[in-house]
């Protein structure tokens, strides 16, 4: 039952991707997180296989981002394709019995690709490092150059977050809250 409670609250948090790109892609991205603490506050059974069973719900938004990503067009919408084609293998390699080490080599770099183009019309534009502009005053879609120094820069910090999660597996020890409460702890009192 908790199981299907958190998996309802998942899809319904990934469904406002479809009508505004950025906002309810971080909608989506929060509703993701907020099942590690979903499962401290709702005591209905548990859930079994937490990884194999979030990668699974994690297919709802995923997909969602994508239908929202072909409407791109250029760089944007290529680089989308191709990310969600490498996460959909490293998913399908976990799901076969991989374990999670091998999501390592298959970030979800598509994830954050797909927030930051989102998130491009939405930037001040004293704060656009070079993009060219449209007519309309919105970014002018990515160059060849500049989306593969977005695509490394993404690709870099998406990676450190897969290894924190799968391969250091920093965060299997303690439950979420407890990790809160250990960084302010370090962050004493402000």
């Amino acid at each position: 039952m908790e199981a299907l409670v958190i998996a309802l609250i998942r899809v319904a948090g990934s469904l406002p991707v479809l009508r505004w790109a950025f906002v309810g892609g971080l909608i989506a991205v929060f509703i993701d997180l907020s099942d590690l603490f979903l499962r401290q506050a709702i005591d209905l059974g548990g859930l079994s296989n937490y990884q194999e069973w979030d990668k699974w719900v994690d297919q709802v938004y995923i997909w969602l981002f994508l239908i929202v990503a072909l409407r791109w067009g250029g760089w944007e919408r290529r680089v989308a394709l191709g990310l969600f084609a490498w996460r959909l293998i490293g998913f399908i390699a976990f799901t076969a019995g991989a374990g999670r080490g091998i999501l390592i080599y298959f970030p979800h770099v598509f994830e954050f690709w797909f927030l930051f183009v989102a998130a491009r019309p939405h930037w001040p534009a004293r704060l656009r490092p070079g993009w060219a502009e449209a007519e309309d005053g919105t970014p002018a879609p990515l160059r060849g150059a500049e989306a593969v120094r977005w695509l490394l820069f993404l690709g870099a910090l998406k990676i450190f977050h897969e290894y924190t999660l799968h391969t250091g597996q920093w965060f299997d020890k303690c439950s979420p809250i407890e990790f809160i409460e250990n960084i302010a702890d370090c962050i004493g009192p402000v």
